[in-house]
């Protein structure tokens, strides 16, 4: 007789819930009650839609049949003539790969030799002399590229909010404890006195060090470490890589920056460039002041220029140190991608700006003097108390304000505008103390110059108040031009009647800086860090109740709608003892 398929527990259980189920909703209609509500396994206060976020994630491996190894003798155990094949059996061994997401608990045996192969080899390789023969380097290579250079796992957030190292935990990969053996070992092996450039060069070449670069996007931050290292590594001891290294790292910010945005390995990228930078001859090749114009100046134009900044920002000063004449386009460049209406990212943009004063030739700040403080004379006016207090810091700094003495002349006719309004209209009191501190080192550089800048700030005001005046006396004209119109009746009673004198706040208000500014005043609210906050009338607010179409079809189900009493005419308890 043929077997009968058997049910599968989970099934059988299924099978049962539904037929206790289907049972109850029989006995609630014979009742005539409502059918029991549906018990939600949902525990209480948990959404039944939200999901942990899994932050272990594994590369995709292509993984062989027989993974069953076989434990080999240590170096000890052998004669010094058989070394050198147990090394390349070791070798060989470690290019097996395992499973650690889908079944981690697999395979633990082969596992776990393979893990004392690798730490056997690193030893192997650091404490021995003579041990990296030519015929090592291919089966290291071919070990290393298994193991390594792999499918990485897609983004656990491809479009949503950028990845902050201090508040967001990183995702980790889950094969790293036989990953991280094979980074150390790779490392141990090409900084090994045994190791041969000439001899690797065959092995390690632009394939390999291309594939090294793609691995730059994993997300565990342990794995982009470890080949920031390695590719160091590789540059300082492989000189005919060093200009490809280069290239196919300027492909991947290019294709940052223009397609994608998105990119793991930036910050450590621009690490390796730093050290790099550091150490180009004088005087710079072309080659490499369009990589500073073309490639690190925009990389600050990206959304999460927050994430790798303060290595972007180093490597501009470390361009400007071998070349000072890089600072004008460098300035106009930062000028040029200066955010508008991010306030974080400006701030960002302040501190670097900081960092290039620094280093920058009294002769090259000459040239920006004007672009640069209109953008700062902006920060200092902006309403977000961050930016403009980072803009103000910039009178602490000793450098910038020698800088500052000595041309005077033309920062502070740029400045004093914005200074002295928003001495008195900024809302936060830290920014007022901030300004007169500002104003009080301006005064105290050249003080004929501070008069005549209030002179012309009071001429300013005058003949802004004079174009407002005539404005107001244009528009008065044209009223009395309309009021003699025959069809003026019709229209009077809905236009309403003409503005009074002073009704925009220009000859009705008067302003509270007519009189002359005392230097006094701005040492003592130096010192203080207060200042007067602004007068103003505050204006009625007007409210507008807001009328909601009526539906007839909800209205009319409304006052329809009734208990069902039939069903609560009896207690629980009567039900019970029923």
């Amino acid at each position: 007789m043929p077997n009968k398929p058997k049910k599968d527990k989970d099934s059988s259980k299924k099978e049962s819930a539904s037929s206790n189920e289907e049972g109850q909703r029989a006995a609630a209609g014979a009742a005539g009650a409502p059918p029991p509500t549906a018990l939600s396994k949902v525990p209480y206060g948990a959404s039944p839609m939200m999901r942990k976020d899994r932050r272990q994630s594994s590369s995709r491996f292509n993984l062989p049949r027989n993974r069953e190894l076989e434990k080999l003798p240590s170096f000890k155990e052998v004669a010094a003539s058989e070394r050198e094949e147990l090394f390349i059996q070791k070798i060989r061994q470690c290019c097996v790969l395992f499973d650690f997401i889908s079944d981690p608990l697999s395979d633990l045996k082969w596992k776990e030799v393979k893990r004392l192969a690798l730490q056997e080899m690193i030893e192997h390789v650091s404490s021995q002399r003579g041990v990296i023969t030519e015929n090592i380097y291919p089966e290291v290579v071919q070990m290393v590229s298994v193991n390594l250079f792999r499918t990485l796992p897609p983004s656990s957030n491809p479009s949503g909010a950028e990845f902050d190292p201090e508040e967001d935990e990183p995702t980790l990969e889950a094969a790293w404890p036989h990953l991280q053996l094979v980074y150390e070992f790779l490392l141990r092996f090409l900084e090994s006195v045994d190791f041969q450039p000439n001899v690797a060069k065959r092995y390690i070449d632009q394939k390999f060090v291309l594939q090294l670069l793609d691995s730059f996007d994993s997300e565990d931050p342990r794995e982009r470490d470890f080949l920031k290292t390695t590719l160091h590594r590789i540059y300082g001891k492989f000189l005919g890589l060093r200009a490809y290294i280069r290239k196919q790292i300027n492909n991947i910010f290019y294709r940052f920056i223009y397609e994608t945005e998105h990119h793991n390995g930036v910050a450590e990228l621009l690490e390796i460039l730093g050290s790099i930078i550091n150490g180009f001859a004088l005087p710079l090749k072309e080659e490499h002041k369009s990589f500073l114009l073309k490639v690190l100046m925009p990389l600050h134009k990206v959304k999460s220029l927050s994430v790798y900044h303060p290595q972007l920002a180093y490597c501009v000063v470390q361009f400007l140190e071998k070349d000072p004449s890089l600072t004008e386009p460098v300035i106009l460049a930062l000028l040029k991608y200066w955010p508008k209406t991010h306030s974080p990212k400006e701030v960002m943009f302040l501190n670097e700006l900081e960092e290039i004063l620094d280093v920058m030739e009294p002769a090259e700040f000459q040239r920006v003097i004007k672009p640069l403080f209109q953008q700062i004379a902006s920060c200092v006016a902006s309403p977000h108390f961050q930016v403009a207090e980072r803009a103000l810091y910039y009178w602490n700094n000793e450098y910038i304000m020698s800088l500052m003495t000595e041309n005077a002349t033309v920062i502070l006719p740029i400045m004093f505008p914005v200074l002295y309004k928003n001495s008195k209209s900024h809302w936060n009191k830290t920014i007022h103390g901030l300004i007169y501190n500002a104003l009080k080192l301006f005064m105290e550089m050249n003080q004929k110059l501070f008069d005549d800048c209030t002179q012309q700030s009071k001429l300013e005001k005058q003949k802004e108040r004079e174009r407002q005046r005539m404005h107001e006396e244009a528009w008065r004209k044209v009223e009395e031009l309309a009021v003699r119109s025959p069809h003026y009746p019709a229209f009077a009673d809905g236009a309403g009647g003409a503005p009074s004198d002073g009704a925009d706040g220009v000859d009705g208000e008067q302003e509270d800086d007519d009189g002359p500014i005392d230097p006094e005043k701005i040492k003592v609210e130096a010192k203080q860090g207060l200042a007067k906050a602004p007068q103003g009338k505050p204006k009625p607010l007007l409210r507008k109740k807001s009328e909601l179409p009526q539906d007839l079809h909800t209205q009319k189900a409304l006052n329809e709608h009734k208990r069902p009493d039939q069903y609560l005419t009896s207690s629980p308890e009567l039900k019970n003892s029923s």
